[in-house]
């Protein structure tokens, strides 16, 4: 996965709701990271094949990460509804620690 994407989703983890739902603009989303609006659609494909995060303009989701990261399926990019699933979600903290292979 990209830099540009890693830091989308950091981004997205900070600024959204307690249901990971964040609802700043492309543009806003673009301006603050420094990106382009042609390599904030890449970030966001990415991060979407990856599972990572629902998209569904102008609505981003951060999806919770399960314990075999490989396995999620990938999650919907546009022209769906965000999921809203309390059941799923993880402690930042937790996320952190199976991106990085359990390192504290």
């Amino acid at each position: 996965m990209s830099n540009e994407s890693l830091a989308l989703y950091l981004f997205l983890v900070t600024v959204s709701d307690a249901d990971g739902l964040s609802f700043y603009s492309d543009a806003a989303i673009a301006r603050y990271l420094k990106q382009t609006p042609q390599r904030l659609g890449q970030s966001r494909l990415e991060l979407c094949k990856a599972g990572f995060v629902a998209y569904s303009r102008p609505l981003y989701q951060v999806l919770s990460l399960r314990q075999s990261v490989g396995a999620l399926p990938e999650a919907p990019c546009e022209h769906q509804q965000p999921r809203r699933n309390d059941s799923d979600l993880l402690p930042i903290g937790a996320i952190l620690r199976q991106a990085f292979g359990g390192a504290q």
